[in-house]
C-alpha cells in the first residue's frame, strides 16, 4: 500500500505542509487587511468615534433638539452662550 508521504514517487512529506502554508497565508491577509483598514480619521467605520456617532458634538445635538422642538428658540439661545463660553464661538469662523 502507498501512501501519500511516501518516498517512492509520491508527492513526498512535504504535501502535508501545504494546508499549513495555505492557512498561513489567509491569517497574514485577514491580518494585514484589518490592521490597514483602521487608518484615517474614523477607521473603516467612520460613523463611530469612540463610541459616540460622529456627528454627535454639543453644538449638533443642541441644533437638533431645537429642530425637534424639543426646545424654543430662548432655551437654544441660552444654551448656545454657555457653550460659546465654553468653547469659544461655535460655527462662527472662530477655532472651537
Amino acid at each position: 500500500m502507498q501512501t501519500l508521504a511516501d518516498w517512492d514517487g509520491g508527492p513526498g512529506p512535504w504535501i502535508l505542509f501545504l494546508p499549513l502554508i495555505w492557512a498561513a497565508v489567509v491569517i497574514g491577509a485577514v491580518t494585514f487587511l484589518r490592521r490597514t483598514g483602521r487608518r484615517g480619521p474614523g477607521g473603516p467605520w467612520p460613523h463611530m468615534d469612540g463610541g459616540r456617532p460622529a456627528g454627535d458634538s454639543p453644538l449638533a445635538v443642541l441644533g437638533r433638539r431645537f429642530a425637534s422642538g424639543e426646545i424654543d428658540e430662548d432655551e437654544y439661545r441660552r444654551r448656545l452662550s454657555v457653550l460659546e463660553e465654553q468653547f469659544g464661538r461655535l460655527g462662527k469662523g472662530g477655532a472651537a
